[in-house]
């Protein structure tokens, strides 16, 4: 196989919000960062690190072809009822035809809103946070 071949591009993954697929996302970004303290000894100049525990966010950026995020969240901002959510991520390899799919649940979406540019494509951002996050299948 052409080591080119093997590599996996963007428009080999779906994204699942609450079991409905998102066909107009354009970029879904997460990450997950350790939270560490450091910790020093006398008469050790090392720094060592205590890890802590991890926070994770990210960004669904969608084409606007309706308002996902207004429909999602207007409500829940008036109210505090925040809704439940959880996004599922398949991304296959054509090539080998291994999957990867991640499960990210405890979704806090920090904000929503709407800008509009002349002559510019509209999308809408959803930066958010996870609490858990699993991988059902690696590649």
């Amino acid at each position: 196989m052409d080591k080119a071949n093997g590599v996996v591009s963007g428009n080999d993954c779906m994204v699942w919000i609450n079991n409905e697929i998102w066909d107009e996302i354009k970029s879904f970004e997460w990450k997950v960062t350790g939270s560490f303290e450091e910790v020093n000894f006398l008469g050790d100049p090392r720094t060592y690190k205590k890890y802590m525990g991890y926070d994770g966010e990210g960004t669904i950026t969608l084409n606007k072809t309706k308002s996902r995020g207004a429909q999602l969240l207007a409500e829940a901002y008036k109210t505090g009822i925040m809704p439940d959510v959880k996004i599922v991520t398949k991304t296959t390899n054509k090539s080998t035809g291994k999957s990867e799919r991640a499960v990210f649940t405890g979704i806090t979406f920090s904000e929503f809103g709407g800008k509009s540019e002349a002559k510019g494509l509209l999308e809408e951002e959803l930066p958010l946070s996870f609490a858990e996050y699993e991988f059902l299948e690696f590649m």
